[in-house]
């Protein structure tokens, strides 16, 4: 299910998600948005719905000490407020000792950050990123539309992985990290 996507142009982070619900072979097109601001964050997820509904409305983000470099902040105060809202949540998973969460995408000081299963932090040198079943397909469309606006990118790839994946339908919703 899903295909967030996100890319920095300029200094701002755009993130763009599909609309899809997808549960086995039955699909339902979503009224509740996969990306959305959260304080100074903007994020977009894929895995599952409630992991969506909890970083959106139960998690509270960190404050960065502006001594604290954003890449070990998003790493280990960041992840740690993640891990510790999807536990009191009752979404975390542990299986062998080994905890668990989903994937998303977030933009936080000009910067694209992936968060994956495993909590685990990324950083793509290609200043864009995509994560659920369509990713692959939206990567492949960000990577081909190097010229074009942000958003026109983001609308683009979205409809390649709604062609060609069974698990990403529109609407598209797509949001910035500041205007434009």
């Amino acid at each position: 299910m899903t295909c967030i996507v996100g890319l920095v142009e300029g200094g701002k982070v755009y993130l763009g998600g599909d609309s899809a619900g997808v549960a086995g072979y039955q699909m339902s097109v979503r009224a509740d948005r996969k990306v959305f601001r959260n304080g100074d964050f903007i994020m977009g997820f894929t895995t599952s719905f409630r992991m969506g509904q909890l970083l959106a409305h139960a998690f509270t983000p960190p404050k960065r000490h502006a001594d604290i470099d954003v890449y070990k902040f998003m790493v280990t105060d960041f992840v740690n407020g993640v891990r510790d809202c999807l536990k009191a949540g009752g979404y975390a998973v542990k299986h062998d000792e080994v905890e668990s969460g989903g994937s998303f995408l977030v933009g936080y000081e000009g910067r694209l950050f992936g968060i994956y299963d495993d909590y685990q932090v990324g950083e793509h040198v290609d200043g864009f990123a995509a994560c659920g079943c369509g990713d692959e397909i939206a990567l492949g469309a960000l990577y081909a539309n190097r010229a074009g606006k942000p958003r026109d990118r983001l609308r683009i790839a979205l409809e390649a992985a709604e062609r060609f994946s069974a698990g990403v339908r529109a609407p598209f919703h797509i949001i910035s990290n500041g205007a434009a």
